[in-house]
């Protein structure tokens, strides 16, 4: 009995691989469509941001890590009126909505849904721009203390207390207002609830230090969303 063993030419073999079907990959995808996400890290000097575009532009620079980076990331900061600036409330700087974790799911439809009882912010959703969950109460350590300088409808503090870390360019004296990404606190109240304004920073640094936002169970996290 005769064997016949079939030859397949280099250049038909050639041809097989170059005709073969691209593979998609569905989590790059997921990323590129991401709108929303709690910074997996700061910048490393607590409260100080670099001001709020310094923190803008580590919104970017994570998400562009991310696969994200096509949009334009606007950190959801207040700032607080100071030396013949007016102040800015972080709910006007992030864009119409919706947005979306790096998981596909839907946070908030719109500014008002965002800021309203409805939202779906939770530990579950409020995730970093690789989809990671943030740690928070009873997890060690506790990352959920989370800045904003922001009052619960989203604007800025008036008066002459500091609840911005003078703006987000001190990492000693002052403080800034943080809410908890898990939603969960010491009380059973709204504030305790509040994804973004539960309590001031405070320490025995001064307020704004990157070991006073540990202390209180941060670590210097802020959210970002797509303003486009």
């Amino acid at each position: 009995m005769r064997a016949f063993i079939k030859v397949i030419s280099p250049a038909c073999f050639a041809l097989a691989v170059v005709a073969a079907p691209p593979v998609s990959s569905p989590a790059l995808a997921q990323s590129a469509d991401t709108s929303f996400f709690v910074t997996s890290n700061g910048p490393g000097k607590g409260a100080d941001l670099g001001g709020i575009a310094g923190a803008d532009r580590h919104c970017q620079s994570l998400a562009q890590a991310a696969g994200a980076g096509a949009k334009t990331w606007r950190a959801y900061l207040s700032t607080q009126a100071a030396d013949g600036q007016p102040a800015v409330n972080a709910k006007d700087r992030i864009g119409k909505g919706p947005w979306q974790n790096a998981k596909g799911v839907v946070v908030a439809k719109d500014v008002a849904d965002l800021h309203s009882a409805g939202n779906n912010l939770t530990k579950q959703t409020a995730l970093s721009e690789k989809g990671e969950v943030i740690n928070g109460r009873g997890d060690t350590p506790n990352r959920h203390d989370v800045l904003t300088g922001s009052q619960p409808d989203g604007t800025a503090f008036a008066g002459a207390d500091d609840r911005t870390c003078k703006n987000w360019t001190s990492s000693t004296q002052g403080s800034a207002m943080v809410g908890h990404s898990d939603r969960l606190g010491l009380r059973d109240d709204d504030a305790s609830k509040s994804w973004n304004s539960s309590h001031p920073s405070r320490g025995s640094d001064g307020g704004c230090s990157q070991a006073d936002l540990k202390s209180t169970g941060g670590d210097g996290l802020f959210y970002c969303f797509a303003a486009n």
